[in-house]
């Protein structure tokens, strides 16, 4: 997609989804307010000025500063005014977000681009009462030539299709899907980071923002897109993790919504999770709920074990994220001619292991130095990477970066 064309897309006043009333909105504030080349003066909140039918409307930036931007996107792309050297796992807030609905029939409007900034939901909004709702999480490398990589997007989108059916919830195409985020990426390609300094975290959401009142699927859905530039998620970079095996609290049941990412499940962690980081651990790893003894994943990320060089990790049976980066994992360790099995692996094989290691879209890969159960610390070279993820992370990192040949056709280039 040409920059001008980007910039055609973008629409000022595009309405969502308009709220009832202006005093029948809930505020979702974020820490907009510091956002970099949109200063607060500049945000307002469009409310209607009469009763309508729907519930849902996005903060507008006044036309000047669109504009601005707007012109930015049809010149040479700058990158944007960053320490790229000291950025965290953080929200940063950026130019643009991407917006479409869908109503009972199950068809997704035309998307738009709009200014990033706040938006207000109807109080009485599925995804806030009822927790309906989804999210994915990709990123956008920038390659040393200036071109743009995406690291297989058609992934996330079946995850999100998979997800919304188990959520009674409408989703966007896969072709939907992945010209929405190609076109959000294009439209913040400034706050793309510089090679090796780290990527542009995509942040698609799939929410009920109809609004009900008794237990019901939402009547209307919004498809949103927003980025932000991030570096390393753990605060120890690519050093090792410490994480502790939680014996009390359990991520997902049997049956549950554990194998989709639904919003609930997240929130279900943060007090394991909030305990252990209080102790000094990065984080949780969680065990299965019936036998107590199975391992199933970490809070945000899927695990591996490694045992004479071969690879193991947590079967997928529903109550664990079916991984893109652990799937990425196992294919690539497959094609450099490991043995990789995807089995109930026990907590008692930690004390036997040679190296363990997490994944995902956010960690990519980390490598873990300890981790504690039941008051006994098992080290697994804390030092650094051990041999094999540490050569699994350098192939998965040189393909996601375009730094050596993707012979599996896994990335997606943007001009």
């Amino acid at each position: 997609m040409e920059r001008s064309a980007v910039a055609s897309g973008i629409h000022h006043n595009y309405i969502l989804n308009p709220s009832r009333a202006a005093t029948s909105t809930t505020r979702i504030h974020s820490s907009f307010s510091s956002l970099r080349n949109f200063p607060s003066s500049s945000l307002r909140i469009r409310h209607s000025p009469s009763p309508v039918s729907s519930n849902f409307i996005i903060s507008e930036v006044s036309r000047s500063r669109c504009d601005a931007v707007s012109s930015s996107t049809t010149g040479v792309t700058e990158l944007a005014e960053i320490d790229w050297d000291k950025i965290d796992f953080g929200l940063k807030p950026t130019d643009y977000m991407y917006a479409m609905k869908c109503s009972r029939d199950g068809e997704f409007s035309q998307g738009q681009l709009q200014p990033f900034g706040n938006i207000e939901i109807n109080p009485s909004a599925a995804v806030l009462n009822y927790g309906q709702g989804l999210f994915e999480g990709l990123k956008a490398y920038r390659k040393q030539d200036g071109n743009i990589l995406l690291f297989r997007p058609e992934e996330n989108a079946i995850r999100m299709i998979n997800g919304a059916e188990r959520m009674c919830m409408p989703s966007p195409t896969v072709d939907q899907f992945v010209e929405a985020v190609k076109t959000t990426v294009l439209a913040n390609k400034r706050w793309i980071p510089p090679p090796g300094k780290g990527s542009l975290y995509t942040r698609p959401l799939l929410m009920g923002t109809g609004a009900v009142l008794g237990l019901a699927p939402a009547p209307e859905y919004t498809f949103l897109i927003f980025v932000s530039p991030v570096g390393n998620y753990f605060k120890e970079g690519v050093a090792p993790i410490n994480l502790i095996v939680e014996t009390e609290f359990h991520r997902a049941t049997p049956g549950g919504t554990g194998g989709v990412k639904t919003i609930g499940n997240y929130a279900a962690v943060l007090k394991a999770q909030s305990i252990a980081k209080a102790k000094g651990y990065s984080d949780v790893l969680y065990l299965d709920c019936l036998h107590k003894r199975y391992l199933e994943e970490v809070s945000s990320c899927n695990i591996f074990i490694v045992k004479d060089n071969v690879i193991s990790t947590p079967e997928i049976k529903g109550t664990i994220l079916p991984g893109i980066t652990r799937k990425s994992i196992i294919e690539v360790a497959c094609s450099q001619g490991f043995k990789v099995e995807e089995r109930n692996v026990t907590v008692d094989e930690l004390v036997e292991s040679d190296e363990v290691f997490c994944t995902g879209t956010a960690v990519v890969l980390s490598p873990v130095g300890s981790i504690t159960y039941k008051s006994q610390r098992f080290s697994y070279g804390e030092d650094g990477f051990g041999t094999v993820s540490k050569q699994l992370y350098t192939s998965l990192t040189s393909l996601q970066m375009g730094l050596s040949e993707d012979n599996m056709n896994w990335t997606v280039q943007l001009s």
